[in-house]
């Protein structure tokens, strides 16, 4: 299970309905220990919306996309930090433990969160739920699969994952429900606080792994929730597996040395472990560098560049995208067994790259046709209000809504009645924008009046069906499959730390490039970026589907070469003696 997840087709979910059926306790087990994905799915979401919010209460926050940026992507930092240590500990002391740690620190960041009164204080709470989400991520994959019983592994485990995808869409529920309730971003970040409550309580009466137990040879405990998974007659031959299965373990790691470093040496020195990294952290760097976090993270926020400066609005159409994000995961876990991993990666890539370069053609389209700024429209506000760069720009009477908002510590007072009108380019205060609104017009920071939203909107749509079934989840079964068993864990790993690390810079410049390149061209550079993504996939990583471990060891140890968007025959060239090794 380290450093990813297998994948479930349908008749094993089939087969985990009828045994959960009969066995409840199962099911029990594996729905509160994926609390913990519920928990990541709602902290990546609920920081789209909260962020409109928290701008409008903190102004220091609004005149600063850096500041935007640190409280969106410092959960991703205490992430990556809770990760590493949520394994230490899961393995010191047991996969149960880690999780109740995840949600005491989870719930202690969204009650800092819920009562910062600077924004320094809520980066350091949405470090601690940051902290853990890490941990959960790491220990609730691994106490489902160590409970579950082999034939329905899959299933649960893929079950977690589509938890994460409920959390988000879930988040933009709650989002919506507070926008009307005094506090509004404090309710909703706060709240995040209750399903780890939750988690925590039903924890406790909950046994440890029995796998965990086994390897401290707490063999009778283990036995004991043994006796509750699996039917009488079944539960030696389950201890037998257990055992076998542990020696092989512990076997390997005898083998490998103890430490992290001394595994990375030897991982390193294997042919096959190289080209298997080579694939493995290929798809995990493209995952993120498409752009996907920024559409999770930023969602509302790109709605206002499209032309919606409502709050409610943009968290409405935001929560169009993060439904499509769920189903697409159902979609994933149907058909991925069937096409094929690289197919999918591929077909995903070409319909990610379209849709990218759709955004960039519309969000040119709605700069150049952004309405003008008028003289007399700023006049009604008086003199004192309009923005300073105008007042000082050799060709002020050129600009227009982007020329205003490109302007440090400006907005865009739309025209009451139709907003494609001529406006005023006022200085940013709370005072000014109080007034704007208080005529019935609508002020824009982020984006301005477009015919063209709707496009904008129906395109993030799209982007996100492409995304969600092939390069949403596809790469994390690619790194579960394609290393030896011996090197699953440091591989999977090291994956995962590059994914997260991207995650990191991604969401940590957004907002920076948008305000440097643009939006239409901040698009288009992802689009890019994908592009690159697409070649890489093509020529690097090889196709799994229905390889055994063994075969894929097999391929890559001969290497490969692509052929069409399958490769060709691959049970066959894998026993050819002339396959042509790939030097990495």
């Amino acid at each position: 299970m380290e450093g990813g997840y297998h994948k479930a087709d349908k008749t094993e979910f089939s087969e985990c309905w009828k045994i959960s059926w009969r066995t409840p306790y199962i099911m029990r087990l594996s729905l509160t220990a994926g609390i913990g994905g519920l928990l990541f799915g709602y902290d990546t979401g609920v920081i789209s919306g909260a962020l409109l919010y928290i701008r409008e209460e903190f102004i220091e926050v609004d005149k600063k996309a850096w500041l935007q940026e640190t409280i969106v992507s410092m959960a991703v930092a205490g992430a990556i930090l809770g990760a590493a240590v949520g394994g230490w500990i899961s393995d010191c002391f047991g996969r149960k433990k880690a999780l109740l740690l995840a949600d005491i620190v989870f719930f202690g960041g969204a009650i800092v969160m819920a009562v910062a009164p600077a924004p320094w204080v809520l980066i350091i709470g949405r470090i601690l739920v940051g902290l853990g989400v890490g941990m959960a991520s790491m220990a609730a994959p691994l106490y489902i699969s160590e409970s579950s019983p082999t034939r329905i592994r899959g299933a649960l485990v893929s079950s977690n994952a589509l938890l994460i995808t409920g959390g988000q869409f879930l988040s933009y529920l709650i989002n919506l429900a507070f926008t009307k309730v005094p506090g509004t971003w404090r309710w909703m970040l706060g709240i995040a606080g209750l399903p780890a409550l939750i988690q925590f309580i039903l924890m406790l009466s909950l046994p440890e792994s029995p796998r965990w137990l086994f390897r401290q040879n707490k063999i009778d405990e283990a036995k004991s929730i043994l006796e509750k998974i699996f039917p009488a007659d079944e539960v030696e031959n389950e201890m037998k597996a257990l055992k076998d299965s542990v020696e092989a373990e512990k076997a390997i790691e005898g083998e490998l040395g103890d430490g992290f470093l001394p595994k990375l040496k030897s991982a390193l020195r294997s042919k096959v472990v190289r080209r298997a990294l080579l694939a493995g952290i290929t798809v995990q760097l493209i995952q993120q560098f498409v752009g996907i976090n920024t559409v999770l993270y930023y969602s509302p926020t790109i709605v206002q560049f499209a032309g919606f400066a409502s709050r409610q609005t943009a968290l409405a159409l935001s929560l169009v995208t993060s439904g499509l994000n769920f189903v697409g995961s159902i979609i994933s876990m149907g058909f991925v067994d069937k096409y094929g991993r690289r197919k999918f990666m591929l077909v995903s890539l070409v319909g990610i790259i379209a849709c990218l370069v759709a955004l960039g053609v519309v969000f040119f389209q709605a700069a150049a046709t952004a309405p003008t700024v008028s003289n007399l429209e700023n006049m009604h506000f008086g003199g004192n209000t309009t923005c300073p760069a105008y007042l000082s720009a050799p060709k002020s009477q050129s600009w227009n809504c982007m020329s205003c908002l490109k302007a440090p510590d400006c907005a865009f007072c739309a025209s009451s009645g139709n907003g494609l009108h001529p406006g005023a380019c006022l200085a940013v205060s709370n005072d000014i924008r109080s007034t704007c609104r208080m005529e019935k017009r609508t002020w824009y920071t982020e984006g301005c009046p477009s015919k063209f939203g709707f496009l904008a909107v129906a395109f993030l749509g799209l982007y996100i069906i492409c995304y969600s079934p092939g390069m949403g989840s596809v790469p994390w079964l690619v790194n579960s499959e394609i290393y030896p068993l011996k090197y699953r864990g440091i591989g999977g790993g090291i994956a995962a730390v590059c994914n997260w690390s991207v995650n990191l810079l991604v969401s940590e410049t957004f907002l920076t490039l948008t305000n440097a390149l643009g939006s239409a061209w901040t698009f288009i550079l992802f689009a890019g970026l994908s592009f690159i993504g697409f070649i890489a996939i093509y020529f690097v990583v090889p196709e799994t589907k229905g390889l055994s471990f063994e075969e894929v060891e097999k391929m890559l140890e001969k290497g490969f070469k692509p052929k069409g968007i399958c490769f060709k025959g691959i049970k066959d060239e894998i026993d050819e003696e002339n396959v042509s090794p790939s030097s990495v």
